[in-house]
């Protein structure tokens, strides 16, 4: 008899304190309902990076002296530069620079070292493609200029931090 009513005792506490936490938890729920969606429709709004942020890289041709210190300072030698000594100034002439994005970790070491700055991260991070050699791209692919974020009027741009008001 005494192990029967301590088993009631146990199934009661048992279920007072599921019906705790039960409350607990719809509380949480009911506390999140009047917060704002912090998810984006990505196409249609997309978000401003940051300042520092590291997206394709940008080449300007003529600033190149091919001295290929991109090459050296990339941890997996990426930047494919071709260059021939043209004797009579004694100096080399860039032929042809280019970067497979589908190998870049984009660390940004061939930016920062570089002595001519003729590289430079952009904020353009729409790479993705159905086929991989696409994304070898070329003096030329490199060359243009992302259009910014800010200045496409097509979408609606979003800060990284969401805006709260106080109230």
């Amino acid at each position: 008899m005494f192990h029967m009513v301590t088993g009631f005792m146990n199934y009661g506490q048992q279920t007072i304190r599921a019906a705790r936490y039960i409350g607990q938890s719809f509380m949480i729920t009911l506390s999140q309902a009047n917060r704002l969606p912090v998810t984006i429709q990505y196409p249609y709004e997309k978000l401003i990076t940051s300042e520092r942020f590291r997206g394709r890289i940008h080449f300007e041709f003529d600033k190149c002296i091919a001295c290929e210190v991109c090459v050296r300072v990339c941890p997996i030698d990426l930047p494919v530069v071709d260059w021939k000594l043209e004797t009579d100034i004694r100096k080399k002439r860039l032929l042809n620079y280019s970067i497979d994005f589908g190998i870049c970790i984009f660390c940004g070491n061939c930016v920062e070292y570089c002595p001519t700055n003729c590289l430079s991260m952009t904020e353009e991070y729409e790479l993705a493609t159905y086929n991989r050699h696409e994304l070898n791209y070329n003096q030329i692919a490199l060359g243009r200029l992302p259009m910014s974020v800010i200045d496409d009027f097509t979408i609606r741009t979003v800060l990284n931090s969401p805006q709260r008001k106080n109230g």
